[in-house]
């Protein structure tokens, strides 16, 4: 029945009956037809991804496809009820996909660069679930990459949603695929300390320490020559996983040490002199100079 047809039969009132019953058994059938295009969808992702899981295919990529697989089942499903549940012609049908795809593609031009994005993300795989990344700043473990966004698993166990056209404009970096991770301290003794009685005392400490790996070697070395400390550069490699907690430890290991064995950590300083300067007719005049800061 066309638009026409249902307003000839409105005008009528002897049909309306008739009508309410008609569009009432329509429209019964089409959400009864979506519910089972729904079930249908999740199942047919559900079997796309075990099929993938099956075919070896990364978590990354059956994620999406699953879900590209749900949507895609979900649009086809309400085209068909369109056409055959309430009747609306083919050709009405696509003017009006038409000119609404126009205008959402104009409204959404963000998010369909999110999904081109996630599509580069599935293909070109910079990372994959369950790697620890840090993008534009970010860091967390992956925990899934869907069309529009790709969500992370943050150190302090928040939720870190990304929009994908952000992901693949930003520095990735995947600290996954390398068992091992370096940690790097920079700490500064004072001039008048020995640099090997700090070395000495630091690789002890990294030397005791299980958790740092024997290859490569952990070293000290000097850094720079500053202003009010000479600056030791402290480095040693770990697993991922005890990255941080081995950070932690040894900057405490090594404020111990430096203090039991009289090693000090000197703080910025900067020495000032007074001059005097005495006029015959004016006053005393005061001048003060800075001096450039000499190690302590």
């Amino acid at each position: 029945m066309t638009l026409e047809q249902l307003a000839n039969q409105l005008q009528r009132a002897d049909d309306w009956t008739d009508v309410a019953v008609e569009w009432g058994v329509r429209l019964g059938a089409a959400l009864l037809a979506l519910y089972i295009g729904i079930q249908v969808a999740k199942w047919l992702a559900r079997a796309v991804s075990r099929a993938l899981t099956r075919a070896h295919v990364e978590p990354t990529a059956q994620q999406f496809l699953s879900r590209v697989t749900y949507v895609l089942i979900l649009m086809v499903f309400v085209l068909a009820i369109l056409q055959i549940c309430l009747k609306v012609s083919p050709a009405s049908l696509f003017a009006v996909l038409g000119a609404a795809g126009l205008a959402i593609g104009l409204a959404m031009k963000d998010s369909l660069s999110n999904v081109a994005s996630g599509v580069m993300l599935v293909t070109l795989k910079p990372f994959r679930v369950g790697d620890i990344v840090d993008i534009g700043g970010k860091s967390g473990k992956v925990e899934s990459v869907s069309i529009f966004q790709t969500k992370l698993r943050g150190a302090d166990n928040q939720t870190i949603v990304l929009p994908n056209s952000l992901i693949t404009t930003a520095p990735i970096i995947n600290l996954t695929p390398d068992t091992a991770r370096r940690i790097e301290l920079i700490v500064g003794i004072g001039y008048n300390d020995s640099i090997e009685a700090a070395r000495a005392a630091v690789l002890a400490i990294m030397h005791a320490d299980k958790r740092i790996h024997a290859e490569p070697a952990p070293d000290v070395v000097v850094y720079e020559l500053a202003d009010s400390a000479v600056k030791l550069g402290i480095r040693c490699h770990v697993s991922n996983a005890d990255h941080f907690s081995t950070k932690c430890d040894l900057n405490e290991r090594i404020k111990a040490a430096f203090d039991r064995d009289g090693i000090s950590i000197p703080y910025p300083q900067r020495d000032v002199r007074m001059y005097h300067h005495v006029a015959q007719d004016q006053g005393v005049k005061v001048v003060v100079t800075p001096t450039p800061a000499k190690p302590e």
